[in-house]
């Protein structure tokens, strides 16, 4: 029996990465997929026959050096994302929007507020400036505290120096920004409260958070630099063009990946990984297991309980993941939206008072939504739609109720669409956990809370993709520099497994 060097468990985008690197490095990879098709939430699936749809997440786009890393472009992938504005739709008609272009977003928001548009540059180059250190921060290992060692120091003391680097009061600001609430963050900037929802849409984006909770403000920031600005990019492409092209360089390489392989165990011998046994039993054996599901399916479910000490145990289970939006996709006759994002967040008590249902387990009747439209295919992203609800069931009952809400809150601001949708398709929470594995429906493989970032994610002790078995590894978004499409988590821990 073939031993590999490396079994990734899961063809995701993060697990496509680590595949490609660890095959680029010489290594023997096989990668082990439960769908038929690689890509996990980076997925461009058939809607209808002829027409596609980005399933779970409109945009994204892989780290420039991820791209360059694996020549990217010669399997088919762009080096420059497609991005797109942000419109936030306001009552009678009104409309907002940012874009990349600094001057005609400053006067966009003139009618709104001169102050806000004198401000816009400045805050434009802070928020570039503090994206800047996030990259670096992604890309630093961070230390397993309580433990420390002298090796974790110097990216550490690096990584200082990057903050230094911005200067006083910008330093003072980024280190602020992380636990602030979205709303007193950008009470400092601005007095529009259309500019101010606008911009803070980004920081509930996929969260279970309001934008009056702390750690918006840093959800914000890290969409911001998911998106290399406001609106989404490749919004109107297909994103899972993106796994396409790393799969292709992952097998150009010589990876191997196998679709409809289940991984129901993992195999340890004498606390160490050893390899895999499928759903079908097959073993396969491996020098290193990396996981790219998240923590909480990875050690409930692939690992024997007795291989893990009671206290590690508990913080998995204790790990938040708390799925909190739905995916709606309307196949629209004769409907211009145009290339933009769109954003139904037209001021910060509605974007709160939306958030308020989610606290009790209730979907929101007024919802926080992102629009995003490719050829005759509407998306909607909806929050909030909690996975665990209050007194109720994901059930046929509740998947129309979200579809209507969607519908009717889109009419309310292009009135007549109702009778030129001829398709629906509605993605639950639930639907995220059964079909696309991402456990209770969070798609970030855990919440960007403040308990859940950095050095504690996806646990404290453990933020170096290492687990208490030994060659087991982890690269999913749930692990540090995770969440959306970037990446970051895969290329990490394949850096993390070429060390040693």
């Amino acid at each position: 029996m073939k031993t590999f060097d490396a079994i990734i468990v899961g063809a995701g985008h993060n697990g496509l990465v680590t595949a490609a690197m660890l095959a680029k490095a010489g290594k023997s990879v096989l990668v082990l997929e439960r769908r038929n098709v690689v890509g996990g939430i980076c997925v461009t699936e058939e809607l209808q026959p002829g027409i596609k749809v980005n399933s779970l997440v409109s945009g994204g786009f892989l780290r420039p050096d991820i791209t360059k890393n694996l020549d990217l472009a010669r399997q088919g992938l762009p080096n420059t994302p497609e991005k797109s504005g942000l419109v936030s739709l306001l009552p009678a008609g009104g409309r907002l929007r940012l874009s990349n272009n600094v001057r005609e977003t400053a006067e966009a928001i003139l009618p709104f507020s001169k102050k806000d548009a004198d401000k816009w540059p400045d805050f434009v180059a802070f928020m570039n400036k503090a994206v800047g250190f996030l990259e670096m921060a992604y890309h630093t290992g961070m230390p397993r505290l309580p433990k420390f060692s002298v090796a974790e120091g110097i990216p550490l003391a690096l990584l200082g120096l990057k903050l230094r680097g911005m200067g006083a009061r910008d330093m003072y600001t980024t280190i602020r920004l992380l636990p602030m609430t979205a709303r007193e963050f950008l009470d400092e900037w601005f007095e529009s409260d259309a500019l101010k929802a606008a911009i803070a849409s980004l920081g509930i984006h996929n969260a279970n958070l309001g934008v009056m909770s702390a750690g918006s403000a840093y959800n914000l920031l890290h969409q911001f630099m998911l998106r290399g600005g406001w609106g989404q990019p490749y919004a109107s492409a297909e994103i899972g063009n993106i796994s396409v092209a790393l799969e292709r360089a992952a097998r150009q390489h010589g990876a191997e990946i196998r679709l409809q392989a289940e991984v129901s165990r993992i195999l340890v011998k004498d606390n160490q990984a050893v390899g895999v046994v499928l759903a079908s039993e097959e073993q396969i054996l491996a020098n290193q297991v990396v996981s790219c599901l998240d923590p909480k399916r990875t050690f409930q479910s692939l690992l024997e309980p007795e291989l893990l000490d009671p206290e590690f145990g508990w913080n998995v289970r204790n790990i938040k993941m708390r799925g909190i939006s739905a995916k709606i996709h309307l196949v629209v006759d004769e409907m211009e939206l145009g290339a933009d994002t769109l954003v139904l967040a037209p001021s910060l008590n509605y974007l709160e008072r939306a958030y308020d249902a989610a606290k009790y387990g209730q979907i929101s009747e007024q919802p926080y939504m992102e629009i995003t439209k490719s050829g005759q295919v509407v998306s909607i992203h909806l929050q909030y739609a909690p996975y665990k609800l209050k007194g109720a069931a994901w059930d046929e009952n509740m998947r129309q109720k979200i579809g209507s809400l969607a519908v009717d809150a889109l009419e309310a601001h292009f009135p007549g669409i109702k009778p030129k949708v001829r398709f629906q398709k509605v993605i639950t929470p639930l639907d995220m956990d059964e079909t696309y594995f991402q456990t209770e429906g969070d798609i970030n493989h855990g919440q960007l809370m403040l308990e859940q970032f950095f050095f504690m994610r996806p646990i404290p002790g453990w933020s170096n993709h290492r687990t208490p078995v030994s060659g087991l590894f982890l690269c999913g978004s749930g692990v540090h520099g995770g969440g959306g499409v970037s990446g970051i988590s895969g290329r990490n821990a394949a850096e993390q497994i070429l060390r040693g």
